[in-house]
Order: C-alpha cells, then sequence, then structure tokens
C-alpha cells in the first residue's frame, strides 16, 4: 500500500539528492569493509539455473530467466536474486581465509515484489560474506557482527549531520536484540509485522533473531529458504522510518548452514532432492567453508537516512502509473 505523508517535501532537490547518495554510499561501504575485513569483488549478474547458486529469498519468488546456448545445449540462466550462494564458492575459490571476506554491489531484479513505498522492483544491496570458525558458529559473534553493521550506519548519520545545517537524525543510537519468539510471546495477538511495527515505535531498532523455523503459534515468523541461513543462526536488522510512521528492514543477515543444518532445514521443507545440487553437494561434502554474511540495502539507507517517503526517489526503477500520478500530487520526485 502506498503511504503519502501529509505535508511532505524533501529538503534536498533531485541534483543535491544524487550528491548526498553517493556521498553515504562511498562512506558507508568504506567503513563496512574495514569493520568486518572485507575485499571488494566483481559479481554475476546471472548464474545457470542447474547449480542451485541463485537464492531462493522465501522459498517462493521466482528468478528472471532466460537461454543460453553452451555449444550444443541450451543452458537456462537465472538473474541473481541475491548473491548468498555465490560468495560462499568465491571464498571457497579465492582461499580467504577465517577473519576475512568479501562483498560486491549486488544488482538484481526481484520481479515478484508488489512495488511500494519501500519495494522495488530493481534491488541494490552490499552483498558482503565472511570466512568462520567453527567456534564462531554462535549467537554472541552473530550479535557482534550486528553491532558493528549498525555502528557502520551510525557513523554514516553522523557524517551527513556533519555536513548538511539542519539535519535531524533517524537512527537510535543503540539496537536491540529479540528472537522471534520473544517477539510472538510480547505481541501474541499481532501478526508478525504488526510486531515489527509495534517494537520499532518503541524502541528504534530491532535485530531479530532466528527466522524460518516454526514458532510456539504453529508458524514461522517469516519463511527463509533452508539453503543459506541457519535458521537458529540468522535475523533482520529493522528500524523505525519516521516519515512513514512504520519499519524498515535494512539487512537480513546470519551465519549459513552447515552440513548438519542444511540437511535438516531441507528435510523440514520437505526439500531434500536439492541435495543432488552443485552447490549443495559441496556444502554436505565439507568443500565450502563455513561463513557468516547478508544483504544490506543500499536504496533503502539512502531513503532513510535522507528522510525520503518513497524509495523511487533514490533510485531509478518502473512504478505503476497510478503511484506515480499520486506521488507527484503529494510533493514524492520519483528518479
Amino acid at each position: 500500500m502506498l503511504i503519502l505523508p501529509e505535508g511532505y517535501s524533501s529538503s534536498l532537490d533531485i541534483i543535491e539528492t544524487q550528491k548526498a547518495i553517493k556521498s553515504i554510499k562511498d562512506f558507508f561501504e568504506s567503513n563496512l569493509a574495514n569493520k568486518l575485513n572485507l575485499t571488494r569483488v566483481s559479481a554475476p549478474l546471472f548464474v545457470p539455473q542447474s547449480t542451485g547458486v541463485n537464492d531462493n529469498l522465501n522459498g517462493v519468488e521466482v528468478p528472471v530467466h532466460f537461454k543460453f546456448r553452451n555449444g550444443d545445449q541450451v543452458e537456462v540462466l537465472e538473474i541473481v536474486q541475491s548473491l548468498a550462494k555465490w560468495k560462499r564458492i568465491a571464498l571457497k575459490n579465492y582461499n580467504v581465509q577465517p577473519g576475512y571476506g568479501i562483498y560486491a554491489d549486488m544488482n538484481a531484479i526481484r520481479p515478484c515484489e508488489i512495488t511500494d513505498n519501500t519495494h522495488s522492483l530493481y534491488v541494490d544491496q552490499w552483498d558482503w560474506e565472511k570466512v568462520i570458525t567453527k567456534e564462531q558458529r554462535t549467537k554472541e559473534f552473530l550479535i557482534s557482527t550486528v553491532e558493528s553493521i549498525y555502528g557502520c550506519l551510525l557513523e554514516t548519520q553522523e557524517m551527513l549531520k556533519n555536513t548538511y545545517s539542519g539535519y535531524s537524525p533517524v537512527l537510535k543510537d543503540n539496537i536491540h536484540i529479540k528472537t522471534s519468539q520473544e517477539l510472538e510471546d510480547l505481541y501474541p495477538s499481532l501478526s508478525p509485522e504488526q510486531r515489527e511495527k509495534a517494537f520499532c515505535r518503541e524502541h528504534g531498532a530491532l535485530f531479530l533473531m532466528e527466522i524460518g523455523g516454526v514458532l510456539n503459534s504453529g508458524k514461522p515468523h517469516d519463511n527463509r529458504a533452508p539453503d543459506y541461513d541457519d535458521w537458529s543462526l540468522n535475523g533482520d536488522i529493522i528500524v523505525w522510518n519516521p516519515i512513514l510512521e512504520d519499519c524498515l528492514e535494512l539487512s537480513s543477515m546470519g551465519i549459513r548452514v552447515d552440513s548438519q543444518s542444511l540437511v535438516e532445514q531441507l528435510r523440514i521443507q520437505n526439500e531434500e532432492e536439492r541435495l543432488k545440487l552443485e552447490y549443495h553437494s559441496m556444502l554436505t561434502s565439507g568443500l565450502l567453508p563455513l561463513t557468516i554474511g547478508g544483504g544490506i540495502g543500499q536504496s533503502r539507507i539512502c531513503m532513510l537516512l535522507l528522510q525520503k517517503a518513497h524509495i523511487g526517489e533514490v533510485q531509478s526503477s518502473v512504478w505503476p502509473e497510478s503511484m506515480i500520478r499520486a506521488c507527484k500530487n503529494n510533493g514524492i520526485n520519483l528518479l
């Protein structure tokens, strides 16, 4: 649903906005790389369908695909939805050691998205992945990494405060940690989306952990594909967006599945046939490193920190004509 904030007007014109977008991306990217020991790498726009390398996201999204003539064979290629699995293979191929990782500018098309203020058919994010040891596959290590990422967000906000006179910070100083079960216990009568909104309205920022498994209510907080994050060691960074008076997910991340959790989660989802795919076979054979990683939305960070009402103010995409008209009539200038 499109939200049209009453009396909204952007404090920056289009050219000033474009300059600010570059400042945010350059500052945050450099800071993130330094804090997490990441090296920038080139990444694919599309991957072979047969490898199982593409990200299934929540397990229901259908990626854009097309055909490629590979010698005498015709192969199906898919536009990436994220680089979760590709990055893990890259870490192996690049022989990256524990404590170090990679990141890439990921551009994708997600045709199943329903467009609104924060959802676009076009996705741009920093996709990052880091090699860890077996001993680091813990909630404590996951939370420490989340706090480092949130620290990057706070420092980026401080940069904007020092750059633009009159800038009003939107992020709270601290991020709160809750599991999806704890959130359900806090708000048993609310839907998962309503729980996130209620908590972020009161506390500002949330890392919501353990997404994918079934809760005491008999339902998961949200669906997660079974073959990239360990459902007991993952989560979303969600913050309060005062412009839209709603919560906004900035990152989905987690410690990735090992052989044991992969098999178990595929069994739960009745998708054990995926174990025959190349990526999954490599993982169960112990050929891939243990990792932590995630995606951080570039346009969403820019939208939030620049206090924009629509993600189309910080990225160029395609929107329904009715949305374009409504935004224009309410002071929202889509690129």
